[in-house]
Formats: structure tokens, sequence, C-alpha cells
């Protein structure tokens, strides 16, 4: 995600030039819902004040659209139990789910939002990104670059400027991309895909929510006009055709098997298919991926946007320190190494719902029985820590379990919590055990990282904690004679501290 990349490096001091072909924040009905580490990633940044609002206002709508199906007398329309996520449109129900399982860990207020519509979210980081002096160039088109040793010089409809690194976030359908040679392995769509949001009249007979038929699947809400249908009979003819309300009739009435559904209006619409494929590597010299670039995959289960997210926190950061001039060496390279396969597990997580979602014997027998076992607790908890995000780890080095983590938003004797400290998008050395020793060791990293000294009564087995400016736990002890694994980790994330020889 382009602003949210952006935010991050100018957070670093980093000048950021966003090239936007849109000349304004596109309305279309997309992604709907943030998870677990995006949450986080925005609490630490401190934008969740703002994200309560939008969440505020999407529970609005869909309160509204339940009160006007229980009006309208539809049956089976009643309050759900407390909504865990979905795998293939089968709902997971939150009273089922072992939240004392440990990867759920500690995340805090970000637990607060999730339901996070993504224009809403665009406007928040085009908002945060204009605070930090971004430059937005709007209404501008990529037309080609010239990457070289030392700089890229973008082409663009506007005239050309020079840049020292280019990030393509242009989407699944990327420019940079493609000019720039990456390789794009993957698989062949198989199905057509639309969502929209529209006015219709004869809705009434249709089914609120997940619905599965002899011909594909619909979704009728949570908001009022919502819709969404699934056809398995091969990609649409035309991705670019403009989208009409006949075509959207055609389609719902074919898989709902409603044939008095008129759509009269349309406010937005998109349609998708279940194209998968990802780039080898993210980065070519100095040309990068982030997003949909680098990965594309059907939006079953929302997780698009929130790989996009991680893409940005993890990218935005080891750029900056590059530009610096302090990165250690390799440390861009560990970006794909990090990224890529969370990415490759995405695919495969979207390709598994498409073939148990499947209008067939075999995929409706199967998908009977994974309804059935998301109705015992260890289904909904292994469903929901995949589909929340909570289980994703980089493979560091470090002996103690927290590495690699997401650090824990711990609660401090002092009444702040762990990501109030980390606003500036620095490195976090936090000390718990009021050692000189273990602070000294951060001497000469200077903004690098952070200082701090605290206390923390709930983890009485925490001594001190690294945390990467992404939010990831890069070393963590319960005892002194860990220290030199602390030293290799400034190092190998911070580079040499002044003065010293690297």
């Amino acid at each position: 995600m382009g602003l949210m990349l952006a935010c991050e490096l100018a957070l670093a001091d980093v000048r950021v030039t966003v090239l936007e072909r849109l000349t304004e924040v596109d309305p279309t009905i997309k992604a709907g819902a943030i998870n677990s580490p995006s949450a986080e990633a925005f609490y630490r940044r401190g934008l969740l004040p703002a994200l309560r609002e939008v969440q505020h206002a999407a529970m609005e709508r869909f309160s509204a659209f339940m009160r006007q199906r229980q009006a309208a007398g539809v049956s089976g329309v009643k309050p759900a139990p407390r909504f865990a996520g979905h795998f293939a449109g089968i709902m997971l129900r939150g009273d089922l789910l072992d939240e004392s399982d440990p990867d759920f860990g500690t995340p805090g207020p970000a637990a607060e939002v999730g339901l996070i519509p993504q224009d809403a979210l665009e406007r928040v980081l085009g908002a945060r990104a204009a605070e930090l002096g971004v430059t937005l160039r709007r209404g501008v088109t990529l037309t080609g670059f010239d990457a070289e040793e030392d700089g890229v010089t973008v082409h663009t409809s506007e005239g050309s400027l020079r840049t020292g690194w280019l990030v393509g976030c242009d989407g699944g359908r990327s420019t940079v991309r493609r000019l720039a040679g990456f390789p794009f392995p993957g698989t062949d769509p198989e199905i057509t895909g639309h969502q929209a949001v529209v006015e219709m009249t004869g809705s009434d007979a249709l089914g609120t929510g997940w619905n599965w038929t002899e011909t594909g699947t619909y979704v009728h809400g949570p908001s009022a006009g919502r819709i969404l249908t699934v056809e398995f009979d091969g990609p649409p003819k035309d991705r670019e055709a403009p989208i009409t309300a006949e075509e959207l009739q055609t389609s719902l009435r074919h898989v709902s098997g409603v044939r008095d559904v008129v759509i009269t209006k349309v406010h937005t619409a998109t349609r998708f298919t279940d194209n998968a494929r990802q780039v080898p590597e993210y980065r070519r010299g100095r040309v990068l991926l982030a997003g949909d670039a680098a990965h594309v995959h059907s939006p079953f289960g929302g997780q698009g946007l929130n790989l996009g997210i991680g893409d940005a926190m993890n990218l935005g950061w080891k750029l900056a320190a590059t530009v610096h001039g302090w990165a250690p060496e390799e440390l861009l390279d560990t970006y794909t190494a990090e990224r890529h396969p969370i990415g490759a597990w995405v695919l495969e997580w979207t390709r598994a719902q498409v073939a148990l979602m499947r209008p067939e014997s075999h995929a409706r027998a199967l998908r009977e029985v994974i309804a059935e076992l998301s109705l015992t607790s260890t289904a909904t908890t292994f469903f929901a820590k995949k589909i929340s995000g909570v289980w994703q780890r980089y493979d560091l080095p470090g002996s103690h379990p927290l590495t690699g983590r997401t650090a824990p938003d711990l609660e401090l004797s002092d009444g702040s919590r762990l990501a109030d400290h980390l606003h500036g998008g620095q490195g976090l050395l936090l000390d718990l055990a009021g050692d000189p020793d273990l602070r000294k060791r951060a001497t000469g990293y200077g903004r690098r990282v952070r200082v701090l000294t605290a206390d923390c009564p709930q983890r009485p087995d925490l001594t001190g904690l690294l945390v990467r400016p992404d939010g990831c736990t890069a070393w963590a002890a319960g005892a002194p004679d860990a220290y030199e694994e602390l030293d290799a980790a400034l190092r190998r994330w911070f580079g040499a501290p002044d003065g010293a020889v690297a």
C-alpha cells in the first residue's frame, strides 16, 4: 500500500513522492476489514482514534441493515454469536474461541478495531501522509523508468523526475512490475466474482450473509445494498469493461435463483477472479514491489489489504535505513526473505477457499465436514488464528520464544503501553530490569534505537526487549546471560554503533 509505505518513509525523514493516477480516493468497494497485525501497526503509529471513528460508522451501517431486514419480516435474521471471522464463508463463532491460546498474545487496544473499509482507511492514511509532508501527485501516470546503479529516472505523464529508489505499489496489473521484468508465476483464474453496493427491489427473497447454491455463491449484507456473487464457469471475458446493473442483476439471479430481484442503481462495483500469482523476489536493484504488485489472489478472507500493509511496515524502515546509509549489509534483502513466505501462504489459503466453495458434490461434502469441524473450539481457534494473522512470525536468530513475533503490548508501571513508545518509528530497547549494562549496549545508536527503562509487573519473566521499527521482537531475554544475543541483534538490524568498526 503506497500511502502506508510513504508514511513510514516520511516518519524516518526520507523525502517521498507518491504518484497516483486517480484524481481522488477510489470509492470502489474493496476490502472491508483489517487483521491483527494491521491493527497493531496502526496502533503503534497513533492512528487508533481515527480508526475507531471509521469502525463506528461501519457498525452503524451494519446495524441499520439488520434492522431493515428484521422489519421486512425476513426469516432467519437474528443476532449472530460474536464474529471471529470466516473461512470460505463458513462463519466462526467467537464464543467457541480459545482466547487463552498463547498465539493471541497481548494486542492491547489494537484488538478494538477490525471493521475498517479500504476507502476509509485510504483517507486516514492520506491525512497522515499530508501531516508528515509526503508529496502526493494525483492524476499522474507512470509511463516508464530507467533504473541505474545510483538511482532511477521515472517518466510520467507530467514529465520526468530523479529518485534514489522506486517502489511499485501499483496493484495487481502493476506497470512497474511489468517494465522491470519481474517474473510473475502462479495459477490462472477459474471464477468470475462481482462485489457491489446497489439499490434493488425484490431483495427480501435473498438470504442474508453467505449463501451456497447449485450455481455458485452469493453474499447479501452486512450493509444495505451490498452484494457479492461468485460463478465458477471461468474468468470474465473482459476485466476492463464497465460493470452494468444488467451484468450484476444477471449474475445475482443466476447464483441466487431469485428471479424477481431487480437492480435499479449501482453505487460502486468491482469484478474479480481467483488469479493467484507472486513474484519470486520483491527487489531488482533499486526497484521494489509491495502489495498487490508483488502478489495477487482472490479476495476471500480479506487478506490482500492486510498483506500490503505488512509489506509496507516491513519495507519502510529498511529502505529508510538504506537511504540514510546506516543499514547493515543485506538488510534490504530481508524484505523478500521475511514477506515472501507470508505472501505464499495467503495464495494457498485463498486457493483452498475457492476449492471449498465450488458448487459440485465433492466440494459440498467437504464444506459440510469443515462446517461441522468449525463448531468445535479447536477448529475455531485454528481458523481464527490463521485469519487474524496472529500466527505470523519471522524466522530470526535468537533463543527467546518472543523473537520474531509481534512485540507484546506491555502495560508499563507509569501507565503507558509499549505501543505508545513506537509512534516515532524508531527501534526501541526496553530495559525492564534497571540494568545499566543492558542500556550501555545501545550506546552509539542515536536516533536509530531509543532506550527506555520501565517496570512491567505483569511480566517478571522479561528483563529486556528489543523491538524493530515495524513492531517485531528482535531480541528478548529473561536473564542477563542473553545479552550477547542483544549485541548481535543490534548490529544485525541497526548496523554498527557510531564510532565502531562495522
